[in-house]
């Protein structure tokens, strides 16, 4: 078969999709467009209808300003992507995997921009082992302020897998601003973000505050070390090698970004589906599955079903 310009990487700059336009895929979809990029966002109406009409809010601690992107509510409109950034919740990996399907050029890179350890494994499950598709770490702390605005208060650095293009790619992602490196361990490096994300997720949630607020509570240091503790015999009954000094890189969250709402948190306020059953709901899964005992990551899984419970609204949300 012939090749076409859909099925091989272009010879100018690389072109990107974002599936799943909310404010990880936002902030780094606006820095990629406002470098000269070609990209596109997919996402919900009022979303979409925003940035058509005034571009995209980008505001962080130095800067305030719109930028011009394409955005759309079609899976079609990634035709033509090199690389899709897939960055929506890990509760609905396989949907959107299974709607891009039929976009994708045979070489098109899927990049899962996500929360939890094995949302690459889910999009290969339904995309065939033909398909180019990596897991991405993703460092950054954003939230939504309102359609077609991005508040940025952190970091913004991505830890890329190996491929063809991930080289080329990391070049062009740091001419836009983009701090990315390669690396042959990325699961150990999704195995760290985890455990950071069980150590604080659930509880910024539950009481709706920030990580700097959560370490000056009585109790709350030992609390998380407790989860740290049983996230780390979980990933060494997988044979999971972390690099980092992960004690170091959890106490490191709350000083490096004290005004910080959990992911999980800005679900719940919003009525939104939570990605708990990814984080710490992964943790009791796989140690019930290895024998190793998680009861302080169960009460949290068990508290947040709970207060998602007390959100009817949540349950009729696509």
């Amino acid at each position: 078969m012939t090749a076409t310009a859909h099925d091989t990487y272009s010879s100018d700059r690389l072109r990107f999709a974002v599936m799943g336009a909310g404010s990880v895929g936002c902030y780094f979809g606006t820095l990629l467009a406002r470098a000269g990029h070609q990209v596109t966002l997919i996402g919900r109406p009022a979303h979409v209808q925003a940035i058509q009409a005034r571009g995209l809010r980008l505001q962080t601690a130095t800067e305030d300003i719109h930028v011009p992107i394409s955005a759309s509510t079609d899976p079609a409109a990634i035709t033509g992507a090199d690389v899709v950034l897939l960055s929506v919740k890990s509760t609905d990996t396989e949907s959107a995997a299974r709607q891009i399907q039929p976009h994708l050029g045979a070489h098109t890179l899927v990049l899962t921009l996500q929360n939890g350890v094995d949302n690459d494994e889910r999009v290969r499950s339904v995309l065939g082992p033909r398909q180019p598709v990596g897991a991405a770490v993703v460092y950054v702390a954003t939230a939504m302020a309102g359609p077609g605005h991005v508040r940025h208060y952190g970091r913004g650095d991505l830890l890329l897998p190996p491929s063809p293009v991930s080289e080329r790619l990391v070049r062009e992602l740091a001419a836009a601003g983009i701090p990315a490196q390669v690396s042959s361990n990325v699961r150990g490096a999704l195995w760290s973000k985890l455990v950071i994300n069980c150590a604080y997720n659930a509880l910024s949630a539950i009481v709706q505050k920030p990580y700097g607020w959560l370490v000056q509570q009585d109790g709350a240091l030992q609390l998380i070390d407790n989860l740290v503790a049983e996230c780390l015999a979980v990933a060494q009954a997988e044979g999971v090698e972390m690099a980092d000094d992960i004690h170091a890189a959890v106490q490191g969250i709350a000083a490096s970004m004290p005004g910080q709402l959990s992911s999980t948190a800005q679900d719940l306020a919003r009525g939104h589906p939570s990605e708990i059953e990814h984080l710490n709901g992964h943790i009791v899964r796989r140690g019930a599955a290895l024998s190793v005992a998680t009861p302080v990551n169960q009460a949290m899984l068990v508290l947040v079903r709970m207060l998602e419970t007390l959100r009817p609204e949540a349950a009729s949300r696509p």
